[in-house]
């Protein structure tokens, strides 16, 4: 998984907002604010990481996380900006 190009994330004080830039912007024209965990999925995901290394994150990053929850939370997640996956 990978996030397209275009698509850039800034954190403005305590929020991390995404937008799309150059011709990305043709297609998707607003911005989504992220909260912590949305930033640090969206980031892993800039790296091009697989849905395993991924969860394997999640799971190092958040204490108390199992699997399933983490799987299911990434899936979410993933639905939420599959505009901007490949």
């Amino acid at each position: 998984m990978k996030i397209k190009k275009g698509f850039i994330i800034r954190q403005l004080g305590s929020e991390h907002m995404v937008v799309a830039i150059g011709e990305a912007s043709k297609e998707f024209s607003g911005m989504i604010r992220l909260n912590d965990t949305g930033a640090f999925l969206w980031n892993e995901l800039v790296k091009g990481a697989t849905e395993e290394e991924v969860v394997t994150a999640m799971l190092d990053t958040y204490e108390g996380l199992d699997e399933d929850t983490a799987k299911t939370d990434l899936a979410d997640f993933n639905k939420t900006i599959e505009f901007a996956i490949e």
